[in-house]
């Protein structure tokens, strides 16, 4: 599933998951791609906000948990499945990448996907934070 990803964009996925299990998520949800995002990616605010200093990962995290049910965290061990958003998100990011001529999906192509997500929690952060895809 992940053999077009770039290292960069699986360590997003590893660490979406990571986010999930200290949430207590069974489930890797669009805000857990945007955490891990965040974490793997730490210029993406500066490249996709740049006027927006105050778009850290802590930031976005503390909007997160104010929109999510925070849970007990779940062991490492545990079998987590993508929820149907996060799907929608992959194939999203797979499809912006053709579009592009990419022949790799990376970080980039992820944000897209969420962006263009629009009924996700992290959606709404992104557009609260000024991203939005123009026509």
């Amino acid at each position: 599933m992940f053999e077009r990803y770039t290292e960069k964009a699986r360590r997003v996925i590893f660490f979406a998951r990571y986010e999930a299990l200290q949430y207590g998520s069974i489930v890797i949800s669009p805000e857990h791609i945007l955490l891990g995002l965040m974490r793997e990616d730490k210029t993406v605010s500066a490249r996709f906000f740049p006027f927006r200093n105050s778009l850290t990962v802590e930031a976005v995290r503390r909007e997160v948990e104010e929109r999510i049910v925070l849970r007990e965290r779940i062991p490492q061990s545990a079998e987590l499945h993508l929820a149907t958003e996060t799907k929608r998100i992959l194939a999203l990011a797979n499809e912006e990448s053709r579009q592009l001529q990419n022949r790799h999906i990376g970080p980039e192509h992820l944000l897209l996907g969420l962006v263009r997500e629009e009924r996700s929690i992290a959606a709404e952060i992104l557009y609260q934070y000024g991203l939005r895809l123009q026509d």
